[in-house]
């Protein structure tokens, strides 16, 4: 499916505020609650619009810090770790990359006791690299027409 002007308009509302009833996004972009709703159910059952969530502050759920840590795995511990991560709550995001290392996650953590405990289970499956993140600079940014795109 193409996505047209008016599903990336009602995309951006989405992306900004999952909860706007359809009525107010067809106000705002020349369409009735109905057509909105049809098009946002489209794009659900193609798979567009994977699902709706809260963004919840790590800091106010009672974590202090965030972190960026890289695995570089062992020969013969991947596959073992991609089954692993999954159990583990401490990570928020974890994706298999290219380069010279093989996974890179996002955890939050109670505290640098936490962190320690933590990337002590890591390193039986590899080499871990880990950065404190200090502050956001971009998070959660809506994803937009593509500027090439017609």
């Amino acid at each position: 499916m193409k996505i047209d002007d008016l599903n990336w308009q009602i995309l951006n509302h989405l992306q900004q505020n999952a909860r706007e009833s359809f009525a107010n996004i067809g106000r705002k972009i020349g369409l009735t609650p109905p057509a909105v709703a049809e098009r946002v159910k489209k794009m659900e059952d193609l798979g567009i619009i994977e699902n709706y969530g809260a963004n919840i502050s790590y800091v106010e759920a009672g974590y202090q810090l965030k972190a960026i840590i890289m695995l570089r795995a062992f020969m013969g511990k991947l596959k073992p770790f991609l089954d692993k991560v999954k159990t583990y709550q401490e990570v928020v995001n974890c994706y298999r990359i290219t380069g010279n290392e093989n996974i890179i996650m996002e955890v939050i953590l109670k505290d640098q006791s936490h962190l320690e405990k933590f990337i002590d289970e890591l390193i039986v499956y590899g080499e871990c690299r880990t950065h404190i993140v200090l502050s956001s600079v971009v998070s959660n940014a809506p994803i937009k027409k593509s500027r090439g795109s017609k």
